[in-house]
């Protein structure tokens, strides 16, 4: 195993190419349960059929964990549309129908989100009247048995020469409802900055999908309070405002 071609750095992550394989190797402090685990994950919606890069093995390198994928070679949605600007409607709305593709598989056996986001809650340091209020939020949202990506953004979509697209990065995967995954699409456009992609993306995947758009706003500040969980000090202001909105026009 060579880690020499670096295609890309995350935070606690980089990720490598060795011929015909992607390596994702972690820092120490990821534990072998959490890289086991995503590797599991990942396994599972594999199985469910969806275009996705195959888990060859988990192992260990330079004394870290890491976990080799097959490597697909293409461009990432998001290089794309930098790259041909005058087509980003076009872009969006494959993007759309990469996530409805998704929303609409099954996989009973991944972690329910709503237990997920149940335990996030606590992780993110919220005032008491707050967090009560959203856990009473989340009571009344349904379970749904759909498959969410949970970090489906255009960098985590690669289009393959043969026009062939995969998702990759199901380390945030769970079952639920197709409206809570679009609506931690939503903050991720609005985290990187891309207000009127926010928007843009929110009208296509309501139009498409026939979900109202309320039904998504209603995830909004369960998911900006899973996101506060991850500790990210610079997005905290931002995030807290979405926490905080209740109700939406």
């Amino acid at each position: 195993m060579k880690l020499e071609k670096i295609i890309a750095v995350r935070t606690s992550k980089t990720v490598f190419r060795d011929g015909d394989k992607c390596i994702k190797l972690f820092d120490q402090d990821h534990s072998k349960a959490k890289i086991l685990s995503e590797a599991a994950t990942h396994a599972k919606v594999e199985e469910s059929g969806l275009n996705v890069p195959k888990v060859l093995e988990v192992t260990k390198a330079e004394g870290k964990w890491a976990i080799v994928y097959e490597f697909i070679s293409g461009k990432t949605l998001d290089r794309l549309a930098g790259e041909a600007p005058e087509r980003a409607d076009e872009y969006m709305e494959r993007f759309v129908e990469a996530q409805l593709k998704i929303n609409a598989a099954k996989a009973h056996s991944l972690e329910k989100l709503k237990d997920r986001l149940a335990e996030s809650l606590f992780a993110a340091d919220l005032p008491s009247a707050t967090l009560y209020e959203l856990h009473m939020r989340l009571e009344s949202l349904p379970v749904g048995d759909r498959i969410c990506h949970g970090d489906f953004a255009p960098s985590n979509l690669i289009v393959n020469g043969e026009d062939e697209d995969y998702i990759v990065d199901w380390s945030h995967a769970a079952q639920g409802v197709p409206a809570a995954d679009a609506a931690r699409t939503y903050l991720l456009f609005w985290l990187a900055g891309e207000i009127d992609g926010a928007d843009r993306y929110l009208s296509l995947y309501c139009e498409k999908s026939g979900i109202a758009k309320v039904e998504i706003q209603k995830w909004i500040p369960l998911r900006a309070a899973e996101r506060l969980a991850q500790g990210k000090a610079e997005e905290r202001e931002f995030l807290l405002y979405w926490v905080n909105v209740v109700d939406y026009e």
